[in-house]
């Protein structure tokens, strides 16, 4: 009797859990879309806006590990012209995989490319942990090669 009350319970819950898992994946890979239209357009500052605003914001890439948001900002203003379109190119993101790590945690897989770039096309591979916090998913690290 107890292990059918259980299966009914999971059944009961499994459609709720499924579509809170799905509403929060689908309001991750909208943040994301923002990001990339930002970047399209050229807008760094809007492009930011999909991380963690906040000091311990870590980036990993090329040059080692950055620390905070404003840091991850310069960097990315260094490297890719302060918002010139034609230094930065036309970024494309391709998912690879989204796993929920708890109710506030994922991890996201990845490609990004850059198409016609003032210095040549680029791609390569990221990984993000996406924390929700204050009820908004924002990104709170980024490893990027």
């Amino acid at each position: 009797m107890r292990s059918l009350l259980l299966i009914l319970l999971i059944a009961c819950l499994s459609p709720v859990v499924a579509k809170a898992q799905s509403a929060d994946e689908k309001a991750i890979r909208e943040i994301l879309a923002k990001q990339n239209a930002a970047w399209n357009r050229g807008d760094l500052e809007g492009f930011m806006k999909g991380y963690w605003n906040n000091d311990s914001l870590m980036f990993v890439g090329k040059s080692g590990v950055t620390y905070g948001y404003k840091n991850t900002l310069e960097n990315y203003k260094k490297g890719y012209g302060n918002g010139n379109v034609d230094s930065m190119g036309k970024l494309t993101f391709t998912f690879i995989r989204f796993t929920r790590v708890s109710p506030e945690y994922y991890f996201v897989v990845g490609k990004w490319e850059l198409k016609e770039k003032k210095d040549g096309d680029m791609s390569g591979h990221f990984n993000l942990l996406i924390r929700k916090i204050n009820k908004e998913w924002v990104i709170v690290a980024d490893h990027s090669s």
